[in-house]
């Protein structure tokens, strides 16, 4: 998952730390499709889709290819993609319900990876290696084991001859990654029927094993010989605005999403002093004692208000010369439904400097209320997490980081991470070097996702 953008989305649900409960996972079912569904993963994964010199393209047709050997019919499996971004394309598929007039699920995974180096890696990153329990490759999680998952359980549904009550549409998209083209803003806007969901599921949970909207700084000066300094100064400008900024803290604004994780995490938590700080933000938001230690997590500080915190700095032009410029990359994380024209407004007031320039360093992302945490969401993911992972608590969380999510939210579809895929407490080192999943967490993964969509698509 790449988190470069202001919209923060909303988790349906995290799975917590499973060690900490002292529970034992329920053994899978058999389930003869496994072998096939290693085959279609391994496929996925082995297709270089970096934004250098990979397509995704030649990933969504192998997997449109693979549903259409199931049985989807031609024209319900189709790669898009602008003619200017050939090697963008996206996989969208789509397999039909009984009833049209019941509104559709959307199953979204992006399939562009981050860059890997072979000489940096341990293992050649583009080769799906099995290792000590692990699958090792770039992609192996992030996020092609959702997209392989999402693919592989159409071809289960197809091949099961179940009949969803509604349709569930399958989107694998480029761009979530970087690059210089976003499939999911391109389908929203000119392929919407395809897209049109009640809700989707997407990336973005904090399942574990155990334990960028920007904004820039500016500052400029006549500068001169620094033989002859003066105090008006663009370094030490910037320098005190910056300052100001890391000693500010935005308000606490609690959601959906947080409220159920503190309401949650005060049952089981161990430490007295930290369930009573939950339990206490939850009564009163400004109790400054307890967001004080409720912000010691850095996680926990960035789910419950907005941060800005100053990334990157470029001052000066010579050694011997008074600065020109100092400018300051400041990296904000904005909650849902925030304005971040208002966050740039309230950037000023805090550094209060009237020759510092703040600006956004890109267009902003739409901006979007968090979706609900509804019963019909909650109910059926709750009753799978509970079958496959008995004991270990299924509790609402906001990711901190971005998803492709922040375009379909406000593009009025509700998108939920979900997706059951535990992770090691270095999460897998996505984004890093020897990028991996552990195979058990992959096969229980798979399961979650294939049975709450079924039931998700036979329900109201």
């Amino acid at each position: 998952m790449r988190g470069t953008t202001k919209t923060i989305l909303m988790t349906a649900a995290a799975l917590s730390v499973l060690a900490a409960t002292g529970a034992k996972a329920q053994s899978a079912p058999k389930d003869s499709g496994e072998a096939a569904f290693r085959g279609l993963y391994k496929e996925l994964v082995e297709i270089n889709t970096t934004a250098s010199v990979g397509s995704c393209t030649a990933a969504a047709e192998a997997m449109g290819a693979r549903l259409k050997a199931a049985g989807l019919p031609e024209a319900d499996v189709k790669v898009l993609f602008p003619p200017e971004h050939p090697k963008a394309g996206a996989l969208v598929a789509t397999l039909r319900g009984k009833d049209p007039k019941a509104g559709a699920i959307l199953l979204m995974a992006h399939i562009d990876v981050v860059e890997a180096k072979r000489e940096d890696w341990v293992r050649d990153p583009f080769k799906l290696v099995e290792e000590d329990g692990y699958f090792y490759a770039r992609g192996a999680s992030d996020d092609k084991a959702m997209a392989a998952i999402f693919t592989d359980s159409l071809i289960r549904y197809r091949q099961e001859g179940f009949k969803p009550k509604r349709d569930l549409k399958l989107a694998l998209t480029c761009g979530e990654e970087g690059g210089q083209f976003n499939s999911v803003p391109w389908l929203l806007e000119k392929h919407p029927e395809i897209m049109k969901a009640d809700f989707a599921l997407n990336e973005g949970d904090d399942s574990r094993l155990d334990e960028k909207g920007q904004h820039t700084l500016e500052v400029t000066n006549p500068g001169g010989h620094s033989s002859r300094p003066v105090k008006d100064n663009a370094i030490y400008h910037l320098a005190n605005g910056l300052a100001k900024l890391g000693a500010y803290d935005f308000p606490i604004a609690l959601n959906d999403a947080t409220k159920g994780y503190y309401e949650q995490n005060a049952k089981i938590e161990p430490d007295a002093a930290l369930a009573g700080a939950m339990r206490a933000i939850l009564k009163d938001p400004a109790d400054a004692a307890a967001a004080a230690i409720l912000a010691r997590d850095p996680a926990r500080n960035s789910m419950m208000r907005t941060t800005c915190v100053a990334t990157m700095v470029d001052a000066g032009h010579a050694p011997n010369a008074l600065p020109q410029r100092a400018k300051a990359n400041v990296n904000c994380r904005i909650l849902p439904g925030n304005d971040p024209e208002v966050i740039r407004d309230q950037l000023e007031t805090i550094v209060a400097d009237p020759a510092i320039k703040i600006t956004l360093a890109a267009e902003p992302d739409p901006v979007s209320p968090p979706p609900p945490l509804t019963p019909a969401i909650m109910g059926p993911a709750t009753k799978v997490a509970t079958k496959i992972w008995p004991g270990v608590p299924f509790i609402p969380a906001m990711l901190t980081g971005a998803t492709d999510g922040r375009f379909t939210n406000a593009a009025g579809i509700p998108t939920y991470g979900l997706s059951g895929l535990m992770a090691g407490t270095d999460g897998d080192n996505i984004h890093g070097l020897n990028e991996r999943i552990q195979v058990k967490a992959l096969m229980k993964g798979r399961q979650f996702l294939y049975e709450v969509v079924k039931l998700y698509a036979d329900g109201k």
